[in-house]
């Protein structure tokens, strides 16, 4: 049986969407062309784009600061995460011992950790990279410590009746399980590595050639060029999406012939 075009899958994850946006943004270019509300208040879709070619030399030149910096740090994140998972999965003492300082990490926010970074680390683009690793690490870290962990025991037995070292426990038990819970790690961190990288930029205020859309954004709000900032923002939330969509391609690519949660 044929299904209704509104329940194919591609429908409801793709078009629908993008029907509903290109939906909301006509909505809001016609009622404030009609309202005629100032471009300095809000501006419409049509003056963003605008500036978006307009400024497209300045904007994306500042757009690969920002992802230059997002991925250094997410990629740091991963690494340091992952490493990390490994340490605490060998030992409980060791996990007790070091998950509150993690913790402690993540609930500091950022915005009062990077002046002391910036100030301790006098290359600017080091500082930022770290900054945004120390909010992107902890999701990469407890999701993958969640899923070393959480091996079914029947199979763990099975491993140490047959004398099955560490290592091999580690890396044909425990990594494969906890595959699906890294990747849902990577989903929340690269997000996460973005935002770190923006307010890290806001606290640096570092202009220049190594102006981020973060500094681009300040400019635009003091000179209230409303557009340009918006146009800003847009280069952002898609880079976050991208980045959002990029990791849950790789997800399905490592999990589709074998975990149920990309298989549905």
């Amino acid at each position: 049986m044929v299904k209704p075009l509104i329940q194919h899958p591609v429908m409801q994850r793709i078009a629908a969407p993008f029907m509903l946006g290109c939906f909301l943004l006509l909505t809001w270019q016609l009622s404030f062309q009609q309202l005629e509300v100032p471009v300095y208040v809000v501006p419409k879709p049509s003056d963003i784009v605008m500036a978006l070619m307009n400024q497209s030399s300045l904007l994306f030149g500042s757009l690969w600061v920002t992802l230059k910096i997002t991925l250094l740090a997410f990629a740091c994140a991963v690494i340091i995460g992952t490493l990390i998972a490994f340490l605490f999965v060998q030992s409980r003492v060791v996990e007790a011992c070091f998950m509150p300082y993690a913790i402690l990490f993540q609930v500091t926010p950022i915005v009062a950790i990077a002046p002391l970074v910036i100030i301790w680390i006098q290359n600017t683009t080091l500082a930022l990279v770290v900054c945004a690793m120390l909010v992107a690490v902890f999701p990469i870290l407890t999701n993958t410590t969640l899923g070393l962990r959480s091996v079914n025991k029947g199979l763990l037995n099975l491993f140490q009746i047959n004398k099955a070292s560490r290592w091999q426990i580690l890396m044909r038990l425990r990594v494969p399980n906890a595959l699906p819970y890294f990747f849902g790690g990577l989903r929340i961190s690269c997000g996460l590595a973005l935002i770190g990288a923006v307010v890290s930029e806001f606290v640096a205020g570092a202009g220049g050639t190594s102006a981020g859309l973060a500094y681009q954004i300040l400019q635009a709000g003091f000179q209230l060029d409303l557009p340009l900032m918006f146009a800003a923002l847009f280069l952002i939330t898609c880079t976050g999406l991208g980045l959002f969509v990029l990791m849950s391609l790789l997800s399905r690519v490592f999990l589709r012939k074998w975990h149920e949660s990309e298989q549905v």
